[in-house]
């Protein structure tokens, strides 16, 4: 995953690891990488999962890319693997014509966040959109971990975020 500081990339990564080692019985790796600005440089976050044993910690060529920025577009785009995926924030990020044999999947993530009441939550909403289109985890193991990583008293809030990205890549990409 891949956007700028204050989009809660690293959140969003952690959750993701946190559901498929803990919940999902795979192995996991998470790295993060952001620049020396506290908000608005570059950020991602690397997730490994396997069933395998992992050795190497760093993804070179991801299956699976998600992109919240342009900035991120430009400097990960192009490395996808062949036959991966690219599912973006359309509003942040212009890509017609992913690189080929890649699939690209889109959605206002950003807007739908705005539209529950809280920007901030566009990185959950993404995690129910990735949820939906990648099926690598589970539904329920991707609400637990959410669940164990968020402040007290915003259950409701990333729950309708992550319910509102779940949805929409049903709905869209079904």
């Amino acid at each position: 995953m891949a956007g700028f500081g204050g989009q809660g990339i690293v959140l969003a990564g952690n959750i993701l690891g946190k559901a498929a080692a803990l919940y999902e019985g795979l192995n996991a790796v998470f790295t993060q990488s952001y620049g020396p600005e506290a908000r608005g440089g570059s950020c991602s976050a690397d997730v490994i999962i396997s069933t395998e044993a992992i050795y190497y910690p760093r993804v070179a060529q991801p299956k699976v890319l998600v992109l919240m920025s342009e900035d991120a577009k430009n400097t990960y785009g192009p490395n996808t693997a062949e036959n991966g995926s690219i599912l973006i924030d359309e509003d942040l990020v212009q890509l017609e014509q992913p690189p080929k044999n890649t699939r690209l999947y889109k959605i206002p993530s950003t807007r739908i966040a705005e539209n529950l009441g809280r920007k901030i939550v566009a990185n959950i909403v993404m995690l129910g959109f990735i949820t939906a289109v990648t099926g690598i985890i589970g539904y329920e193991s991707m609400k637990k971990a959410i669940l164990a990583s968020i402040p007290p008293g915003t259950e409701k809030l990333n729950l309708s975020a992550f319910d509102e990205g779940y949805n929409y890549g049903n709905s869209k990409y079904p």
